[in-house]
């Protein structure tokens, strides 16, 4: 009997550390590329970076706007030559002459940053962290704009039911916009629809596993809301245009792949984002607090969204409603309802609370702020244009369908006989939703 061989250990030897491969060197259109995309979107994100921390305090966004409104109207007068006045106030519109200058200045500012940057830093090969902070100023701005956008949608404050006004004007008075603010007030089920899927987007985006998926759905929604804007003449053409080219930007290093899934049919797979501390503790908590502040900003637009909707359909009861005049009084003149009475009303409207509106014989509508007293069955005007301008009008109702105004209106004595519209009887409130129809219903 043979001993037994002895085994042969070899000595124990540690696995090799896979090490991760340098990034590969970008060609030199990439790295210019990078440079101006750097320097344009980080200065452009940085108020909705703001917005991230507003909720606690909001001095540095005040600064921030202080600054350009100096540096606005100086580059406008002494570089653009603009000969009209301008002003930097917030009026709702992005499309301002000022909102231009601005667009120009980081144009400008891009440019320059762009050339002395690449004279300085020609030998480096790529921007591989740096694109890692890019990426992440973008991500969250996008973010942060869908998701504000959003919560005013899914509970639709964004576009209120068609005011009542609106159902008596002639549609070819309306404007492009007021058609599509129209369309989409009447529209309850599309409006929250739209809002979901930015709101949807806007939640992917806060985390960078998820990047590529909320890119995908930014792009569908952003597209949209450009379309919309450039047909409809809404005045945020330049920020639209601004988040669509942002989720683009994001859907770039992917692209290829994407093609490869959707096109090409062919099997790949999508990188894991670096993370972008060593530990990862530090790293989720990093990526947990960004996505927290996001839900914050998200919760707090959903609370005005909330309070701008309760505002919007909060009615007064004792008077809503489209009411035509069938007599009116002033200054002790009954005027009969010529076409050529500036000074006679042909409809008034009670819409909210806070307003009053009427409609003079040329067709014009003129709208005031409202105080209603239900005890005393008063109502106290005022104009916004000029807060010394007062009228007060009691209502008496002696019937549900029928109002009474008497009061002064410009000094002058006011006596007015209403009937109330069934608003309901007009196609827009009271057509609804079928799902059988024999024929088409278009009118």
């Amino acid at each position: 009997m043979q001993p037994p061989v002895p085994l042969q250990i070899e000595p124990a030897t540690r696995p090799e550390t896979p090490t991760e491969a340098p990034p590969p060197r970008w060609s030199f259109f990439t790295r210019i590329g990078f440079r101006f995309a750097f320097a344009y979107f980080i200065p452009f994100c940085f108020p909705f970076l703001l917005g991230l921390v507003t909720p606690f305090f909001d001095y540095p966004s005040t600064k921030y706007q202080a600054m350009w409104n100096k540096i606005i109207p100086w580059v406008g007068k002494h570089v653009l030559r603009i000969s009209y006045a301008f002003n930097t106030d917030t009026t709702g519109s992005g499309d301002k002459t000022a909102n231009y200058i601005q667009i120009f200045c980081l144009l400008l500012l891009a440019v320059i940053v762009t050339l002395i940057w690449s004279v300085l830093d020609r030998k480096r090969e790529n921007y591989a962290t740096l694109n890692r902070w890019l990426r992440l100023c973008v991500r969250l701005a996008l973010a942060i704009t869908l998701l504000e956008y959003g919560a005013y949608k899914v509970i639709p404050s964004q576009f209120p039911s068609p005011y009542l006004r609106r159902l008596v004007q002639p549609y070819g008075e309306s404007s492009p916009m007021g058609i599509l603010w129209t369309f989409m007030g009447a529209s309850k089920a599309y409006t929250i629809f739209a809002g979901a899927v930015e709101t949807v987007g806007g939640l992917l985006l806060l985390f960078p596993r998820l990047t590529t998926l909320g890119a995908m759905m930014a792009v569908l929604s952003m597209g949209n809301v450009v379309m919309l804007n450039m047909s409809y003449d809404v005045p945020v053409k330049l920020y639209s245009i601004h988040y669509l080219v942002m989720a683009g930007l994001l859907l770039l290093p992917d692209l290829r792949r994407l093609m490869d899934v959707f096109v090409f049919h062919r099997p790949t797979q999508l990188p894991l984002e670096p993370p972008f501390f060593r530990r990862k503790w530090l790293s989720r908590g990093f990526v947990a607090l960004l996505a927290v502040l996001g839900l914050v900003t998200f919760g707090q637009a959903l609370y005005g969204s909330y309070q701008q909707n309760k505002f919007f359909s909060t009615r007064p009861e004792l008077v809503y409603g489209i009411w035509t005049v069938d007599e009116f009084s002033l200054d002790g003149e009954v005027r009969p309802p010529l076409l050529t009475d500036s000074l006679r009303w042909q409809r008034v409207a009670f819409d909210i609370n806070s307003a009053m509106s009427w409609q003079d014989m040329n067709g014009k509508w003129l709208t005031y702020t409202l105080k209603m007293d239900p005890k005393k069955k008063m109502l106290s005007l005022a104009k916004r244009t000029d807060p010394k301008w007062k009228s007060e009008l009691a209502f008496a109702k002696p019937a549900e369908d029928a109002m009474v105004l008497d009061g002064q209106l410009d000094g002058k004595p006011l006596h007015v006989k209403l009937h109330r519209v069934d608003e309901k009887t007009m196609l827009l409130n009271g057509r609804g939703f079928h799902w059988v129809n024999e024929v088409p219903f278009n009118r």
